[in-house]
């Protein structure tokens, strides 16, 4: 699709004009720190996508586990364990070049986000893996978050998708299978390797 260029905004002044200007509250509601409730929502969330963006381009990785998996040490800093996964370490690499990270914290049944954005740095210590340690196992890394922003998120999207109501969800039938999907994108890429 090629976008007619009369309708494209490039300004930041023409996406100011093009919406109203938020709420007063709206931009007071963010903090610099991690309050006891941003505490006790971290404490709840077994779910989260970092965002990080480096040379190859942009990446949100879901991260999840226990509720409370990411560890609150202080008001502004976090720790996330990262642990054996596919190794791609699109996040990780990424933060290695640039280390602004954005995460949103999902509550199964909440019908908001929780906001926090920070910079972050790769732990290896052993002890600090240890800490994390699942199945008997250390964390791979611990990623360090030093908190900048924190900011609960308007849940209109979670409720307009319908996120956490159970009659809604896909029926399993019509959702293709994983492992179908891997090998069809594998023999795609495969494919594009011999034509190029």
């Amino acid at each position: 699709m090629n976008p007619d260029a009369r309708y494209l905004l490039n300004e930041p002044a023409q996406l100011r004009e093009h919406y109203a200007q938020p709420n007063k509250a709206v931009v007071q509601k963010q903090i610099d720190c991690l309050d006891t409730y941003a505490q006790r929502l971290i404490a709840l969330s077994p779910f989260l996508i970092l965002g990080t963006q480096g040379a190859n381009g942009i990446d949100c990785s879901p991260k999840g586990g226990e509720p409370g998996f990411v560890h609150v040490e202080d008001e502004k800093t976090l720790l996330l364990p990262d642990r054996s996964g596919n190794n791609r370490l699109d996040g990780l690499s990424n933060i290695l070049q640039n280390p602004r990270v954005g995460m949103l914290f999902l509550i199964p049944g909440w019908s908001e986000g929780f906001r926090v954005n920070g910079r972050a740095n790769i732990s290896i210590d052993p002890a600090l893996c240890r800490r994390f340690a699942l199945n008997q196992q250390p964390a791979k890394s611990v990623v360090i978050i030093h908190v900048q922003e924190v900011f609960i998120h308007c849940g209109r999207a979670i409720s307009f998708a319908d996120l956490w109501n159970a009659d809604k969800y896909a029926d399993p039938a019509q959702v293709p299978n994983a492992l179908e999907i891997f090998k069809a994108h594998v023999a795609i890429s495969a494919n594009a390797s011999k034509t190029s």
